[in-house]
């Protein structure tokens, strides 16, 4: 018999050269299966500009001086660079912000060349944002093309192309290319693990591992269905409070940004306050929950984890606490339960939690009529949205944050990312069933109606917020870009009940996960809040506090939480330890990393 020779293994540069030919293929590919879904998205925005480029020719005056101050501006960058070459000293025409962090290398200023591409892009974008607001309508116009011009702002800028950034021409001359050629394959890499989509990493995904060095607060799953897990977590201390207290996480990605690292877990330091804590831990659905329903969430979500609740301590009220779309549903179940006039849910907290959508920032631009029409489409042929879809939805919010710095950092510069928990979360996303996304996206953003009453019904039941007796803790962040503080603020509003209102520092999830011992931001509180007074109002007469919003929520809940008994060790009351936490559910991926 005669063997065959083995292959040769490829030289480097074939390797590299087969895997860029895979990476085109499947970026096409991916580009393909969603035109449907861009194409909505890219007329969206050309409608846009086409109706302030209507209102431009048929009122050009409205342009005079934007356009006027551009020009001047433009003229003095280039006496500046004159006199610069000249060695006279000149201050900048324009600046970056602060914030701005693409033009820290010392050659944007130093270097006239670079200062002037600095300062006419600067100048540029400025001009562009001047200009759409000097042509608004007051329709929604502005509102999208404005964003998508920021969008396209901040992809163009000149920190982003390898020929134009003096660092990363700095690091190619060092490296002798090498760091182009890491930076070409840290593409390859997330092309490949995207399946075609550019899946930028933003941390490093080797770092952390769910159960190791995340969410590892000991505790148990004590009940299960096909949607969730019920986590009840092992006590600290002798006693705790009478009332157990049970949160609901988002679904959009996992319970454990609750459960993080222990230095900045919530629930390992609610635990230590006295709590008996129970968590939801969201099931990742597949195509056989396509028909899950808004009901379903909860009913499976809420109304059978809270009698669980009840099995294991003998405990029938509780406080609540629930995050973003998980307060959204809360707020629903406590409105439901009302109706049938059950008040178990003694108190409740809702942080970064929308009620009322009538402004909902900029993920409205992504939300119409004719968009949720194609993610139909979209989840009529695979059962669900797809995990990546909210995910890149989030990071367009914030794109010089969460894609261009790693672009420059990791394509161009050839940087891994650094470890980054919050990040890791993240990218550790859920999928959204067919049924519910589509009946969440059209029920609250497209119509609002959880905030009317009667406006929506579950199970036959008439939701009205207004009926929910008990009292709540509305916690929102200053920064917010998914739930803005102010519409936070308006939904309270249409909420029954006596209501504390608190405004943390930060953004969406840096707002909420803010560990006393880190001393970090501040938040604000006031007793003014009520139906007559907006959120301005109630802005002006807040008072701020350094630190941390957790110590003024528990000294809230704990109110509300009954007397002290004997802790309750999972599995020693009603219900037995089903797995260890952070259970099973939580390890089901829809995304890889």
């Amino acid at each position: 018999m005669v063997q065959e020779e083995p292959t040769p293994p490829l030289d480097p540069a074939a390797e590299l050269a087969q895997r860029t030919v895979r990476a085109t293929q499947r970026l096409a590919s991916f580009q393909s299966a969603n035109a449907p879904l861009f194409t909505v998205i890219l007329q969206q925005a050309a409608d846009a500009l086409a109706e302030l480029g209507e209102t431009a020719a048929r009122e050009p005056y409205r342009l005079a001086d934007a356009t006027g101050q551009y020009w001047s501006d433009l003229w003095k960058v280039h006496e500046r660079a004159v006199a610069q070459a000249q060695g006279q000293a000149v201050p900048p025409v324009i600046e970056p912000a602060s914030s701005d962090r693409r033009f820290r290398s010392p050659q944007w200023s130093s270097d006239a060349a670079y200062d002037s591409l600095k300062q006419t892009y600067l100048l540029t974008a400025r001009w562009m944002r001047d200009a759409i607001a000097a042509l608004d309508a007051g329709t929604d116009a502005t509102r999208i093309a404005s964003f998508w011009a920021q969008q396209w702002l901040e992809a163009v800028a000149p920190t982003n192309f390898p020929w134009l950034n003096p660092d990363v021409i700095e690091r190619a001359v060092e490296s002798r290319g090498e760091s182009l050629r890491r930076g070409f394959e840290l593409l390859l890499s997330d092309i490949e693990r995207g399946d075609g989509r550019v899946a930028v990493q933003q941390t490093d995904y080797e770092a952390f591992e769910v159960g190791r060095n995340l969410a590892t607060t000991p505790g148990a799953v004590v009940f299960r269905n096909e949607l969730v897990e019920l986590l009840q977590y092992a006590p600290t201390t002798e006693q705790a409070y009478r009332r157990p207290l049970f949160v609901v996480p988002p679904w959009i990605n996992k319970f454990y940004i609750l459960d993080l690292r222990p230095e900045n877990s919530f629930v390992r330091w609610a635990v230590a306050e006295g709590y008996t804590v129970f968590v939801v831990s969201w099931r990742n659905p597949g195509r056989d929950q396509s028909q899950t329903t808004f009901a379903d969430y909860l009913r499976l979500g809420i109304l059978e984890p809270l009698d669980a609740v009840e099995r294991a301590t003998g405990e029938r009220d509780v406080t609540a606490m629930g995050f973003c779309i998980g307060g959204t549903l809360l707020a629903t179940a406590r409105a439901y339960l009302a109706a049938h006039g059950d008040q178990r849910i003694q108190a409740a907290a809702y942080l970064a939690t929308l009620l009322d959508f009538t402004d909902v920032g900029d993920v409205s631009v992504f939300i119409n009529e004719r968009s949720v029409e194609a993610l139909d489409e979209v989840m009529a042929s695979s059962g669900y949205l797809p995990a990546w879809m909210m995910q890149d939805t989030f990071n367009a919010l914030r794109p010089n944050d969460l894609v261009w710095r790693y672009w420059v950092n990791g394509y161009l510069m050839g940087e891994e990312p650094a470890p980054f928990d919050i990040l890791f979360w993240n990218v550790d996303s859920t999928r959204m069933p067919h049924a519910m996304q589509s009946e969440y996206l059209r029920a609250m953003y497209l119509e609002n109606r959880l905030i009317v009453p009667g406006g929506i019904a579950l199970d036959g039941t008439a939701i009205d917020l207004r009926q929910i007796a008990t009292p709540s803790y509305f916690l929102a962040s200053h920064e917010d870009h998914i739930a803005p503080w102010r519409s936070v603020y308006r939904g309270m509003q249409g909420h029954g009940g006596a209501r504390r209102f608190v405004l943390s520092g930060s953004g969406h999830v840096a707002g909420p996960i803010n560990p006393p011992a880190a001393n970090k931001y501040d938040y604000r509180t006031s007793d003014s809040a009520d139906d007559s007074a907006d959120a301005e109002h109630w802005y002006a007469s807040a008072e701020l506090t350094p630190g941390s919003w957790w110590p003024d929520w528990s000294a809230w809940n704990r109110e509300f939480s009954g007397d002290l008994v004997p802790a309750r060790e999972p599995g020693t009351g009603g219900l037995p330890v089903i797995a260890p936490a952070p259970g099973t559910y939580v390890h089901e991926r829809a995304v890889a990393v």
